[in-house]
């Protein structure tokens, strides 16, 4: 794949003209060319033609980085170094976000360029008009050969890269090598939404290795079975199964993005009733939107945008309600996508809400069985696709996945069940229910609709098994799968949340996203200042930059598993109160109520803490810092036995203290 709209060799580059190199950036430029752009890249080359004329080596403009939809103004191969350059023209400073702008660039490259990964990378930020500039050249702290930005002005470009290929070594970088190397992303859920819905498909931003089943090969799965199910005029529903951060969010959107154009009858809707990351979804697809039309010099308002927006992501919840205005008509869309189809409401729970909330005193059906209905009101065909978590079900009410399963089998046996091969494990729930669905006459079992690979983590594979094996007090096996963790993730354990923030704060670069997350029950974090009580808005906490308080990087507002399931962050802290204690004879579940801790009985309950942990455990994606307060003995609704023996488990799997 050709990712640039202009590559030579450096001595080529300083032969052509500026027209000629224009004319060739225009020609592979995949957007109306506006004159601002022909300006920049004039001015670029004009001042690449003076800087480069004693360097030889190779130049890239218009880099792509489909991961962040973005392109690199500039890359250069020189000697053993990958130098990214982003230029700002008419700037005379070097602000923040241009730094941060630079760094993800050269982040994304070491992290996802397979033959970048061992190569020095420079990221050099050049504001055209500055007056000063700061050359020190040294590698960040995680010493992978990645340095940490370079500002420069014009004159001393130069410089700069000869500073860096004095203090880099290596042999020169093939450059047939560098270019057929493989680029295999693991974008955050909202950068993938953004690249997805700019016209990106999902094998661009999604891994390819041969450890994991393809994300392209899961949507091809389903493609065809909603291709099938139209051409044969039948109704057909998938069952998606995936270990966290594995791509099933992904995979909903990617077929929504698909099939966007309400005037087909393959038009679909991507549901989930996860609130926060509805919103957040949204929200970051409309601002994308509105930043990409100002770029191309045209205009649309933020609340255009976000309507747009919402005509292909619903929250089940409204899309439920409209069903419920006309009970006769089918929805518009032929096919729906439930992101997180375990977490849909029971009959008592839909009962009592649509009692209280709806004036239908008389509705008994479960979320799964009304919600399979709506879409049977389709007289030819339609498509259900569950994406379905394991270990998910953090709140009161919640079915699991056994209830579609019964729902078919109850009222729609003729329906065509397409079922992931990993449905039958315990952590998903469908128990005894797939014995019975198993005997209707339509039900094929696929071993693509299984996502075994957490895309999440890129830096490592294990850690939704390892969190599995602490939850399940499985010490021997997480300390194995503990050691596998540790080479490329850090994990690590500490007493002190401050040392925790100072961690945080050291281990990020770039823009890469951190911040603190507790259980929704940690009511004695106060002494900390965290409240749980306090709500945050996830849009402000995912969303905000640095310089905002309200967002996740100010450390100041925590997140609870409610405001993070099915997102994630970079680098997270997770605090744990005495909500959730470790003994010796297994778990103790905890509820703060008034001034002392009471036990949590129903067993359904406990299910709930326990997943809320699984949750907040698995959002990381490159590394985690877990916090144990150390306890007041001088007050008891946090005496220190509540906080030790959770402490001392952690260090017995092995992990390390700060």
């Amino acid at each position: 794949m050709k990712r640039s709209y202009y590559s030579d060799s450096i001595a080529n580059f300083c032969k052509a003209t500026p027209e000629e190199i224009i004319g060739k950036l225009a020609i592979n430029n995949e957007f109306s060319l506006e004159q601002s752009q022909r300006d920049a890249w004039n001015e670029e080359i004009k001042i690449l033609h003076e800087t480069l004329v004693s360097f030889q080596g190779s130049i890239y403009f218009e880099y792509s980085i489909p991961r962040m939809g973005q392109r690199i103004d500039v890359v250069l191969l020189i000697g053993p170094a990958i130098f990214v350059l982003e230029f700002k023209i008419g700037e005379n400073e070097f602000a923040s976000y241009a730094i941060d702008q630079v760094w993800d660039y050269a982040l994304d490259l070491k992290n996802f360029h397979e033959s970048s990964h061992d190569k020095y990378i420079a990221p050099l930020l050049i504001a055209t008009k500055a007056k000063h500039a700061h050359l020190a050249i040294s590698v960040t702290p995680q010493n992978d050969k990645l340095l940490f930005p370079v500002k420069c002005n014009v004159g001393l470009l130069g410089k700069a890269i000869e500073d860096v290929l004095s203090f880099v070594e290596g042999g020169n970088i093939d450059r047939t090598q560098w270019e057929n190397g493989r680029y295999c992303p693991t974008p955050n859920i909202i950068e993938a939404a953004m690249a997805l819905y700019n016209g990106h498909s999902v094998d661009e931003i999604s891994r390819s290795d041969a450890s994991a089943i393809n994300l392209g090969q899961t949507s091809d799965a389903i493609s065809d079975i909603i291709r099938h199910s139209r051409e044969k005029s039948q109704k057909s529903i998938c069952f998606v199964t995936g270990v966290p951060g594995a791509g099933k969010t992904l995979i909903g959107l990617n077929i929504a993005t698909t099939h966007i154009d309400d005037s087909s009858d393959l038009y679909s809707v991507y549901l989930s009733g996860n609130g926060p990351l509805v919103e957040i979804l949204r929200e970051a697809l409309a601002r994308d939107k509105v930043r990409l039309a100002k770029e191309r010099g045209s205009r649309i308002k933020k609340g255009k945008a976000i309507s747009e927006v919402k005509t292909f992501i619903q929250n089940v919840h409204h899309f439920r309600d409209d069903c419920l205005i006309d009970e006769k008509s089918p929805p518009i869309e032929h096919v729906a996508l439930f992101d997180e189809a375990q977490r849909a409401w029971n009959v008592e729970q839909t009962s009592s809400f649509m009692r209280r909330k709806k004036n239908k005193p008389n509705f008994n059906y479960s979320e799964p069985e009304f919600l399979i209905s709506c879409l049977d009101r389709h007289p030819d065909w339609a498509v259900i696709v569950c994406l379905v978590g394991g270990g998910q079900e953090i709140n009161t009410g919640e079915a699991g996945i056994g209830e579609w399963l019964e729902s078919l089998n109850r009222s729609f046996p003729k329906w065509h069940i397409y079922i992931s091969s990993m449905l039958t494990d315990s952590e998903y729930g469908a128990g005894e229910v797939l014995k019975t669905v198993a005997s209707l006459p339509n039900v094929v079992y696929k071993d693509e609709l299984h996502l075994a690979v957490s895309m999440r983590s890129f830096r490592a594979e294990h850690v939704s098994l390892l969190v599995k094996q602490i939850l399940d007090l499985n010490i021997d096996k997480a300390h194995a799968t503990l050691e596998k963790v540790k080479a490329n993730y850090p994990t690590v354990i500490t007493r002190d949340l401050g040392k925790a923030k100072q961690w945080l704060k050291k281990q990020a670069r770039g823009s890469e996203r951190y911040g603190i997350m507790v259980s929704s029950k940690a009511e004695r974090l106060k002494p900390y200042a965290i409240d749980v009580k306090s709500t945050i808005s996830p849009i402000h906490w995912f969303l905000d930059g640095k310089e905002d308080v309200r967002s996740s990087y100010y450390l100041e507002d925590v997140a609870t598993e409610f405001d993070v399931q099915g997102l994630e962050l970079d680098w997270a802290c997770v605090t744990w109160d005495a909500d959730f204690r470790y003994s010796k004879s297994g778990w103790e579940y905890r509820s703060f109520c008034g001034d002392r801790w009471n036990n949590i009985k129903k067993p359904e309950r406990e299910n709930y803490l326990k997943n809320a942990y699984r949750v907040l455990l698995t959002r990381a994606r490159q590394g985690m810092v877990i916090v144990v307060p150390p306890g007041d003995i001088e007050d008891p609704t946090r005496h220190p036995k509540f906080y030790d023996p959770i402490f001392e488990y952690l260090r017995e799997i092995g992990f390390s203290e700060i």
